[in-house]
């Protein structure tokens, strides 16, 4: 069961007696200098809002890269901005917030409002890092986990409200679990004109072979490929679905209907054309290389075999088909193909993650979040996000309904893609962090930089 705000309270009290001087009155500045919106400081400040931070979490593989220089493309980057205020909802057995806290000199508050206004009555800070993901919260009928990524939001705007003026915010992945909630989310921060920035760190990503669609393609049909959890991963798979697509022929105009499939009703959906599970091998070759077993081979042997494969089933409403499926227990599996009208062949690749898991994704999704910060302008449409939220919550009440077509009529969703080529990594850090180095178990001073 997941703890009770009651407990959250309790919890962060008792961390803050224990951390002491790390977190009290020896950290704790005066009430910082208000700036002026368009005019921030040479070096922005950051509040950093988290469920937890433990090794390995959302916290610290983001985190990192704002508390010390990190490689992009081979370069080794300083984020050029500090870190001055955390807020933490839970503080779970490994918590790794009291140290580092402590090692940085960043005072930890006992609320979001508190870490905003720098224990002052304004708002003090010119960005906000909203990251939840991890920790122990409760997991509803549905199979969801109820990451309390609105609550936080919430209790942003209301310092932004009272304080008379907003700052850029980042919220980590997907808006929230519930789709009305993510809507009043995207709805509140365009009509407060809150620069907000969401999402994944997939699309930025290495794509192994390389793969630039043309400008205003025309693509028929497509299938994004992972290897992960039920949700949490199934929303990465959409994302790095939806960075591809969405610059197509026309722009994006949203979705008509979404299924989850399984079982039997997967294989029957490819029968009646709905998904090709020739573009899947094609996906699944990219990573595997070509001469490998089908996909529906594959999936009758181990490993691959210890969990069947599912599928979220789009059709968006200018007759693209598009399917994300899960295949194997590989977490760090990212595999896209599309087909092109009037081609023959599919164009696929497979998104590299750099060593030691997925952690270094999150050196390019930093340095995207911390041009956002600077530039008060998310490098690539929130809407994306919106739209893969939107997909996700469909596809959970299909799953829920035992595979049952959702009508998504809300889901016009429209908007122009952005080029974020610029933001990608393509590969020169992979030269200098290699798979042979050993994976740093905490934040490393001077970064992960060779």
């Amino acid at each position: 069961m997941g703890t009770t705000h009651l407990q959250r309270r309790q919890d962060r009290r008792q961390f803050l007696r224990h951390a002491g001087a790390a977190a009290g009155a020896g950290f704790l500045p005066s009430v910082a200098r208000l700036v002026a919106d368009s005019k921030p400081e040479t070096r922005p400040k950051v509040a950093a809002i988290f469920t937890e931070f433990r090794h390995r979490s959302h916290a610290h593989v983001i985190l990192e890269n704002f508390l010390e220089p990190y490689l992009f493309n081979g370069k080794r980057t300083s984020p050029d901005m500090d870190v001055v205020s955390f807020y933490g909802d839970q503080f779970p057995p490994g918590d790794m917030a009291r140290d580092i806290a402590k090692a940085y000199k960043i005072p930890i508050y006992p609320t979001i409002a508190e870490a905003l206004c720098l224990g002052g009555k304004k708002l003090a800070v010119d960005a906000v890092l909203s990251i939840g993901e991890h920790g122990n919260y409760p997991v509803n009928a549905k199979g969801q986990r109820e990451y309390p990524r609105k609550r936080f939001f919430d209790e942003i705007v209301a310092v932004f409200q009272d304080s008379g003026r907003v700052v850029p915010v980042f919220n980590d992945k997907h808006l929230s679990y519930r789709w009305d909630w993510a809507k009043q989310m995207y709805d509140t921060a365009v009509s407060m004109k809150i620069p907000f920035m969401a999402g994944s760190s997939v699309p930025l990503a290495q794509r192994r072979p390389p793969l630039e669609l043309p400008k205003e393609a025309k693509i028929v049909e497509a299938v994004s490929i992972h290897g992960g959890p039920f949700e949490v991963y199934d929303f990465h798979g959409l994302e790095e679905l939806q960075s591809l697509v969405e610059a197509r022929l026309g722009g994006e105009t949203g979705v008509s209907r979404v299924q989850f499939l399984a079982g039997k009703a997967l294989w029957k959906a490819a029968d009646d054309g709905l998904w090709s599970p020739a573009l899947a091998d094609a996906a699944m070759a990219a990573e595997l290389g070509a001469g490998r077993p089908t996909l529906r081979e594959l999936v009758q042997k181990p490993p691959f075999s210890k969990v069947q494969p599912w599928g979220i089933f789009v059709m968006y409403r200018d007759g693209l088909r598009a399917i994300v499926l899960k295949v194997g227990e590989k977490s760090t599996r990212w595999n896209f193909a599309c087909r092109l009208t009037g081609e023959a062949h599919a164009r696929a690749t497979s998104f590299y993650v750099g060593p030691w898991q997925n952690r270094n994704l999150f050196k390019a999704l930093a340095h995207a979040i911390q041009i956002h910060f600077r530039q008060r302008q998310a490098p690539y449409p929130v809407e994306r996000t919106l739209l893969a939220t939107g997909i996700l919550a469909a596809a959970v009440d299909s799953r829920h309904q035992r595979g049952t077509t959702q009508g998504t009529s809300h889901l016009r969703i429209s908007y122009k893609s952005r080029d974020f080529r610029a933001l990608r990594e393509m590969g020169a850090s992979w030269k200098l962090i290699t798979e042979d180095m050993p994976e740093p178990s905490g934040i490393k001073p001077g970064g992960h930089v060779p």
